[in-house]
Formats: structure tokens, sequence, C-alpha cells
């Protein structure tokens, strides 16, 4: 119970995931693969992308019940890392790009497994930003980002429990910190950057490698003073206050058993004071030690 991947993914549930993050790479990347009329008619499309977001996200769950993995137990542990990730996003709310919410949803994906980390960090944006106010059109792709954070954390090559995982998690939050605003500004830039500096901006239809150098120097012209304090202080989270939540997590995924199925056995014979059934199972030596006086022991 202490290895990762404590809830594993079944194939119906990896077919939905795929699906998502298809869908979320189509997404963010459309614009530069369409003419510049249909990237234009086509900008205000994010509701649609919600809508079809929390429909896969839906079947994700359904294919977790049927396959018998979505238990009580395991819904618990979702909605304790989505509080916790919605509520840390409370102490910042993205100020200075200092996302602490990402920490959790790392360390529950690491201990729990892809999938876990997965529903946590797009439940997690989504409870953030209820509790901020932050509803709008870049709510589904940051429930797409978040989700694959917790997603990759879950596939992270590390042994429980070595020197190196730590490490190995804190390099992960920093990258992914940067990853997180790279992807994100994706699904902005490509409509309110046109018209803007020259060498910085979208064009419709130009090839993509011209696109892409563009949006290059936008993201280190704008955005990565912005993605360095995310990705450092995950970082940091994850050295100082890591260890403990990983065993924390542990502990909770040992006690709750996740995957041992119940067996229900006969039921015990009751037995009455004094008869020879309410000895049974009693060793001499024992009934003898229980027969010596407690100071003598």
């Amino acid at each position: 119970m202490t290895a990762r991947r404590v809830i594993p993914l079944r194939w119906p549930a990896v077919v939905s995931v795929a699906v998502v993050g298809l869908v979320g790479l189509v997404a963010f990347t459309w614009p530069f693969f369409v003419s510049g009329e249909v990237a234009r008619d086509h900008g205000n499309d994010a509701p649609w992308l919600f809508a079809v977001l929390l429909g896969l996200l839906a079947i994700v769950c359904l294919a977790e019940v049927t396959a018998g993995r979505l238990e009580p137990k395991t819904i618990a542990v979702l909605g304790v890392a989505a509080a916790a990730g919605g509520g840390l996003r409370l102490l910042s709310a993205g100020t200075a790009g200092l996302e602490p919410m990402f920490f959790i949803v790392i360390v529950a994906g690491c201990v729990l497994g892809p999938g876990v980390g997965f529903v946590a960090g797009a439940l997690a944006v989504t409870t953030g930003a209820l509790l901020t106010g932050g509803v709008g059109p870049w709510l589904p792709f940051q429930m797409i980002c978040a989700g694959g954070i917790g997603l990759g954390a879950g596939l992270l090559p590390v042994r429980p429990g070595s020197r190196a995982e730590r490490w190995v998690i804190a390099g992960y939050a920093l990258v992914t910190g940067l990853a997180f605003g790279i992807f994100m500004n994706l699904w902005f830039w490509p409509f309110v950057g046109a018209g803007g500096p020259e060498g910085m901006s979208f064009v419709p239809g130009a090839p993509l490698s011209e696109n892409l150098a563009h949006y290059a120097v936008f993201y280190l012209a704008t955005s990565l003073g912005w993605d360095l304090p995310r990705g450092f202080l995950n970082a940091l989270l994850v050295l100082l206050a890591g260890p403990a939540l990983l065993r924390v997590f542990r502990r909770g995924a040992r006690r709750a058993a996740f995957g041992v199925p119940v067996v229900f056995g006969p039921a015990a014979p009751e037995t009455t004071p004094g008869s020879p059934e309410g000895t049974r199972g009693r060793t001499p030596d024992s009934t003898a030690a229980s027969s010596v006086p407690r100071g003598r022991r």
C-alpha cells in the first residue's frame, strides 16, 4: 500500500484520459493549423470546450466506477486533495505567478497514482476558481493543464522512500511550473496578440515555425517572470514539506487499504463464561500467565 500508483488506471479510464489529452492538445494548438478566417470565427469557443471537458471528466469517473475502482474511500481522498488545493489557491490566487496549489496535486499524484492526480488537479482548479471568483473562459484550459500535471506526477519513475525521490519530484514541480504558463498563454495569445508588437504577435495563416518563433519572444518578454516564481515555490515546498506530506498520504492510503477485497468470513460462535468453548484458542501458557498476579509477572 505504500507503493506508487496505489489506485492504478484501468483501460476504460486510460482511454478516457487519452481522449481528454487529445481534446486538450487540439484546444491549445488548433489556431496554428487553420486559416486566419477560421481562427477569427472560432476564437470564443471556450464555453463549448468547458462543456466537452466536463463530459469527458464524467466519463473518466464513470469508467472508474464501473471498474470498481472509484469507491467511497477514493472519493474522500479526491475531495480532500481538491479542497486542499483550492484552499491553497486562496493564499495567492496567482499573484506574481505563485500557485502553491500544484504542490498538493503533485504529491497526491505521486502517491495515489496518475488517475487520482489527473482528477484531483482538475477539481482543485475548479474549486479554487469557485472560491476566488476566477471562473472564466480560461478555466477549462486550466483544468486540462492542472490535470496533466497530476497525471504526470503519478508516472514519475522514482522509487518511493528513496533519497532521490523528493529531488525528482522537486525538479518535476519546477519544470511543470514553467510548462503551465507556456501552455496557458496559448488559449488567448492567438487572439489577443494579433496586432501587437512586431515579432511577438500571432499571424493567422502564417507558417508554424514563424508563429512559434513569435510566441517564444512573447513568452520570454511577458510570462517567464511569472512562471519562474511558480516553479521555484512548488519545488521549494516539495523539498521542505514534501517528505511529511508524502508520509501523510501513504499512511492514509495504507489505512484505507485501497484495492484490498473485502471478504466476509463465518461468524464466530457465541460462548458463555465458564463453558469449555470459552477457553478455546487459549494456550496453557497464556492461561497460566493470566492466573499469575499482576505484580509477579
